[in-house]
């Protein structure tokens, strides 16, 4: 008999299989279960903490945050795309809006959420018949309902990931064995978001913040109050409907951008367990194993390890700064382009997320620093050299983290919520707003942008400072979403690219080229990194915005020329700007290609399901 992908992912799963391999960081260490009852599991806070750790295990590796996730699905939006040229079958596919239900990159990654579900759905069932639940000492009950609000809150962030990428998709919310079909069908995703805002609610009560007993690596509730409010401003927020086929946002919205403020509040009002990291970069260091997180801005993070595509992750090797494999540091990153544009909606001299957000360099053959081309710029939070890498080995896995959710969110999802709900910007929510901006202008605080007092403007403000806060994270993409704003800003960018191109407009005093030598590679902070690349002209804060000489041919003195706006061009074919090979989001469709297809293999074997408009 065929297996089918959709029934097999939630069937294959076995209680005995609950636990994984030890991890190496402390938060994630267990003990082996020694047998595979429930009635057993669930009868011993340490197996039933063996379970709950095999469910956190479906967030990573290669088909989870490890990779798909965090750096495939999520992208393209005005902040970074996919290297590489368009095929529909593959990862550049998603990128360019044109990926069709064979693309290679679907089918695990929707899998093995559906296992996430089902792995939670065991264990939200099991725990509450568990007699410790029900009966164990103060103790035992209080771990055990612990357990039990973290199960239900991973299953809301799989359903979460699972929407925001495909819609309506199927809700089961008991384990397989009591399904009453495995034949499933599509679920209203109001329905489903409004359950799982309901348990989440309930999870918040069981779950102690950070400071009583927990990290990033596991739900406390801090994260679970800010999963809940991320998932309120997506179920109050715009999206691609199934019966009109159009971008629409119910009428009972505010509702929802209510319990997002909400959420968000209990937050920030409790003072000392989660507060903005005083050092941008220092944040992204910390996923890379230096601890620098010490206000735990970090709230969620998806613990990678083992060196597996199993429980590991590929940041660092497939996207983040470009090393050169003959380099002193071995191959990684390149995977994920910025938009030229990106580089300069950050204020150059005071906004210190600039470059630690955007790779403008990378490592050259001869271990050393030089300029990209301005159509190759990459990411750079996720950095090989931030790792205890091992040149040589021929690993693509460094240990680096996925930051789920971070407190700087908090304060802007507030800042957005209250905007909308009060009809302009309370004095509470223009300093959330304000605390972000002043943390990126370290050094520059007083001359942070002028804070609007209106609706529209700031609602503005908040789109703008969440592009810059959040560059290379996969969030922009499903920002614009929810705002129906996709085709407003693609159009945008693509008009920005082609004045770039042009030199025109903000771009009129931008180089055609910029002529570089390689130097050292400091392994500094960014910004002095920036700073310290050889350009001939001036400073590199003056080079990139100086015309400089204007042609291909390199100055004496050992620079060599690299492409800047002549990078971007607007060929049919392999043009950056609308080409069907590189181009911006080429086949992005408003009202179709918000949403991705359902795999081809999930439709065929899952013949109630119907395909999202437009595959």
């Amino acid at each position: 008999m065929k297996t089918k992908i959709l029934s097999a992912a939630i069937m294959a799963f076995a209680i005995g299989t609950l636990g994984v391999l030890p991890s190496c960081k402390k938060a994630l260490e267990f003990e082996s279960s020694s047998t595979s009852s429930p009635t057993t599991v669930f009868e011993s806070t340490v197996y039933t903490n063996n379970a709950l750790i095999g469910v956190y295990n479906r967030l990573v590796g290669d088909n989870g945050y490890g990779n798909r996730l965090s750096t495939i699905l999520n992208l393209s939006a005005d902040d970074f795309k996919t290297s590489g040229s368009y095929s529909s079958s593959d990862r550049r596919g998603v990128s360019m809006y044109g990926a069709s239900p064979d693309n290679t990159e679907l089918a695990n990654p929707f899998a093995q959420l559906y296992a996430g579900v089902e792995r939670a759905n065991i264990c939200i069932k099991y725990i509450p018949l568990s007699n410790l639940y029900q009966n164990g000492s103060t103790s035992q009950k209080e771990e055990m309902g612990r357990y039990y609000g973290e199960a239900l809150a991973l299953r809301a962030l799989f359903y979460h990931e699972l929407i925001r990428n495909w819609g309506d998709v199927p809700g089961n919310f008991v384990p397989s064995s009591d399904a009453p079909t495995l034949n499933f069908r599509n679920s209203n995703r109001d329905e489903t978001y409004d359950q799982v805002l309901k348990d989440l609610e309930l999870a918040a009560t069981l779950v102690p913040w950070r400071s009583d007993n927990g990290g990033s690596f596991r739900f406390t509730k801090g994260a679970i109050k800010g999963l809940r409010a991320r998932i309120a401003l997506a179920r109050g927020g715009y999206s691609l409907r199934t019966d009109s086929r159009k971008m629409e946002r119910r009428a009972d919205y505010l509702t929802y951008y209510k319990i997002a403020a909400a959420e968000c509040a209990d937050v920030i009002a409790a003072a000392g367990i989660h507060n903005l990291n005083p050092n941008y970069e220092d944040v992204f260091k910390t996923l890379h194993g230096q601890r620098l997180d010490d206000a735990h801005e970090l709230m969620l993070e998806v613990a990678a390890y083992g060196a597996n595509a199993s429980t590991d992750s590929k940041l660092g090797y497939y996207n983040g700064l470009r090393y050169s494999a003959k380099s002193s540091f071995g191959q990684g990153g390149g995977g994920m382009n910025a938009i030229a544009t990106y580089f300069y909606e950050f204020d150059p001299s005071m906004d210190s997320r600039r470059d630690v957000t955007i790779g403008v360099f990378e490592i050259n053959d001869n271990s050393k620093k030089t300029l990209n081309t301005a159509n190759t710029l990459t990411d750079g939070k996720f950095r090989k050299a931030w790792t205890a890498f091992n040149n040589s080995s021929t690993s693509q896995n460094f240990a680096i983290n996925w930051p789920i959710l971070r407190f700087s969110d908090v304060l802007l999802m507030f800042a957005e919520a209250d905007n909308e709900v009060n009809g302009a910007p309370s004095a509470v929510a223009q300093s959330a707003l304000e605390r972000v901006r002043r943390r990126a202008y370290k050094g520059f605080e007083t001359l942070i942008p002028a804070t609007p007092q209106d609706k529209q403007g700031f609602f503005e403000a908040i789109v703008k400072e969440r592009l810059l806060e959040f560059g290379g994270e996969g969030i922009r993409k499903y920002d614009l979403i929810r705002w129906n704003l996709m085709e407003t800003k693609f159009n945008e960018t693509r008009n920005k690219l082609r004045a770039f191109m042009l030199g025109q407009g903000p771009y009129e005093h931008v180089p055609l080229y910029i002529y570089v030598k390689e130097n050292d590679y400091l392994r500094t902070n960014s910004v002095a990194e920036v700073a310290n690349l050889d350009l001939y002209g001036g400073t590199p804060n003056t080079v990139f915005y100086t015309k400089g000489l204007g042609t291909s041919g390199a100055p004496a003195g050992g620079y060599v020329t690299k492409a800047w706006r002549f990078a971007v061009n607007d060929d049919p074919i392999s043009g950056s700007i609308s080409g069907t090979a590189n181009g911006f989001v080429t086949y992005f469709k408003a009202n179709e290609r918000e949403l991705l297809p359902y795999p081809r293999t999930v439709m065929i074997e899952t013949p109630n399901l119907i395909q999202n408009n437009g595959y």
